[in-house]
């Protein structure tokens, strides 16, 4: 089985609360609702592709249980996009405390959550999606379990919440599968993970004096309050 994580961010990389204000105020947040002016209708076309490819679903407890108050209380779900396939598909819910999820087609897994999506992942055909469920994309990412990755990043800084993915925690190389961006400039980003990150190990040598007339150099420097350069005189800029 596929593994996707479709994960809906802000510039700076806040997830929480995306649609409504009072969806999810955990941490004092305030901000909530930071989306969903954004979102257009090539947006939501998009979104009624991805979540139509889905051959079941994967949540964390929070974010399970705001769909299931939203999607999950539709009257009519079988003519939405995004809904139909919510219900008609199987979901499971990653809780160690929920016992009576409610909404059909739903089973818990309870035990260890690397372990019990490695195991959904072999017996399962097609793909399996994850939505929101941030703390759970961030332990299947450090697991090695995600298959491609999906963002909606939005043109917007929140600059308070619950990010994707914190200062701490293991890195990570992507390849870019594709690109787009809706009028509303929202950029669906699809990425693959790559194992590690390459970083540079070598530091270059600082660029030597510009051949100009050491007069030119002099004035110019002199005018940008120049520093001494590894020749001995001052050049402001080359330093």
């Amino acid at each position: 089985m596929k593994l996707t994580t479709v994960t809906n961010v802000s510039v700076d990389g806040v997830m929480q609360g995306l649609v409504l204000a009072d969806e999810d105020r955990r941490g004092g947040f305030t901000r909530g609702g930071w989306a969903l002016p954004l979102v257009d209708e090539e947006t939501m076309a998009r979104l009624g592709e991805v979540y139509g490819r889905a051959d079941a679903f994967l949540f964390g407890r929070v974010t399970y249980e705001i769909f299931a108050a939203s999607w999950g209380a539709m009257a009519d779900p079988e003519d939405n996009p995004v809904g139909a396939p919510l219900h008609a598909r199987p979901k499971y819910v990653v809780s160690k405390t929920l016992t009576d999820p409610g909404w059909a087609r739903t089973t818990v897994l309870s035990g260890d959550p690397a372990a019990a999506v490695r195991e959904l992942k072999e017996r399962t055909p097609g793909e399996i999606q994850v939505h929101g469920s941030g703390q759970l994309v961030r332990r299947l990412a450090a697991e090695g379990l995600i298959d491609e990755m999906i963002l909606l990043i939005y043109p917007v800084i929140v600059r308070q919440g619950t990010r994707l993915f914190p200062a701490d925690g293991p890195d990570g190389a992507l390849d870019l599968l594709e690109s787009r961006v809706t009028p509303g400039g929202v950029t669906f980003q699809v990425y693959r993970p790559a194992g590690r990150p390459r970083y540079a190990t070598e530091v270059p040598d600082r660029p030597s004096c510009p051949r100009l007339p050491h007069r030119v150099r002099t004035a110019s420097c002199r005018a940008r309050g120049g520093r001494r350069s590894r020749c001995g005189r001052r050049h402001g800029s080359w330093s």
